[in-house]
């Protein structure tokens, strides 16, 4: 089961649509998580408020397509030994996954599945810093866009 609060922070936009980021992250739940209860949030902001956050918590002052927060347990909740329901936060900067799609000769929609893909990966504690990582997580996200009907998002188009 998967709860997911879709917030626009800007004006709201056809791509994507709750029941398209529904459909990309519950393919992107890897087990464990893809047999348990989850909730998230995916947040669509501007360019301003994703500069703000890229510089706050990563130090580059520029806008960038996907931010991952993942959840942490905050200090002092009462620690039961079950891992809660709640994965993290995604930020998504909407201008900034329009300009790639063009850059990249992608269509819109693919894109916005592979920053969801990607970002619900990073949730879940993947990551592309170091080369053996990098290439675990691509083939993931390979994998999950190819059973989509999309395009290796690696490839150049």
């Amino acid at each position: 089961m998967l709860d997911l609060d879709l917030q626009w922070a800007i004006e709201e936009q056809s791509i994507p649509t709750l029941e398209q980021c529904q459909k990309w992250v519950h393919l992107a739940l890897q087990e464990p998580r893809s047999f348990e209860p989850v909730e998230m949030t995916i947040r669509i902001v501007n360019e301003d408020e994703s500069q703000t956050l890229n510089y706050e918590y990563r130090g580059k002052n520029t806008p960038t397509n996907v931010l991952s927060f993942e959840f942490e347990q905050p200090p002092g909740l009462v620690d039961l030994g079950e891992e809660l329901p709640y994965l993290g936060d995604l930020v998504i900067c909407a201008d900034v996954v329009a300009k790639e799609a063009k850059e990249q000769n992608k269509s819109l929609e693919s894109h916005w599945a592979h920053m969801i893909v990607h970002g619900t990966l990073h949730l879940q504690g993947y990551d592309h810093i170091d080369e053996d990582e990098a290439e675990e997580m691509e083939a993931l996200e390979i994998e999950i866009m190819q059973s989509l009907g999309y395009k290796n998002p690696y490839q150049e188009n």
